[in-house]
């Protein structure tokens, strides 16, 4: 049977500390997330620059001239990253600094030495406050169905793996059939801010998308000088 691929989160951990770091990342992919590091600010920043995770754990205390606090201000203060979930590791115990990492812009505080139970278990609760509703949904066209709840794409009751980017894009597509969208438009619902890539990567997609689907991937009907748009039925 063909399992379906579950798009991971993305977590960011910006830490200075390499055994700190290879524990967090380790305990992180293990529980299924795309985990990344940068040992400080200036690294961090190029990894937002590049992909905007889901997630940031973010050390209190950074070399390089800026302080976790300084970053969180900063992303705070930026549209595209005003929205990132942010959860402080940090020595600092005190109620004050507790305070002053929230009112920076942490969403969450965990005090080192911390159980890699508890971090795990905070991530997942800040995961869901954070987590889109309208994914949780299930989507019919024509004899190909989508259920975003398990990550699962069937075809005349046959299961498809499609791969997580592929699943986001045909679950946009499912839901606005017969339309014609621009590559544009595609890039803007459903990558939103999160990369920075060209229109022509859609195509890319589309074609890993079709490959997936395999008799069902005619229903996505390229529109030319226009863009895409899924059919309710596929070509015979």
């Amino acid at each position: 049977m063909n399992i379906a691929f579950s798009p991971k989160p993305r977590v960011l951990v910006v830490e200075d500390q390499q055994d700190i770091v290879e524990l967090i990342l380790i305990h992180l992919r293990h529980e299924g997330f795309e985990a990344v590091a940068a040992e400080n600010g200036v690294a961090a920043q190029r990894e937002l620059n590049a992909v905007l995770p889901d997630l940031v754990l973010l050390d209190w205390m950074l070399p390089g001239g800026q302080s976790g606090l300084d970053l969180a201000r900063n992303w705070r203060a930026a549209p595209r990253t005003k929205s990132i979930p942010i959860i402080f590791l940090t020595a600092r115990g005190e109620e004050t600094d507790k305070v002053a990492g929230l009112n920076s812009g942490g969403d969450d505080y965990i005090t080192k030495p911390f159980s890699p139970a508890e971090l795990m278990a905070r991530i997942r609760a800040l995961l869901r406050r954070r987590a889109p509703e309208q994914l949780a949904d299930t989507v019919t066209v024509g004899e190909l169905s989508l259920d975003a709840a398990s990550l699962c794409v069937c075809y005349q009751r046959q299961m498809l793996p499609v791969g997580p980017t592929e699943f986001r894009l045909l679950h946009y597509l499912m839901k606005h059939p017969n339309r014609i969208h621009s590559r544009a438009s595609l890039l803007d619902k459903v990558w939103g801010d999160h990369v920075f890539i060209e229109e022509r990567t859609i195509d890319v997609h589309i074609k890993r998308l079709r490959a997936s689907l395999g008799e069902a991937g005619t229903m996505i009907e390229t529109v030319r000088g226009a863009g895409y748009r899924l059919k309710s039925k596929p070509d015979c």
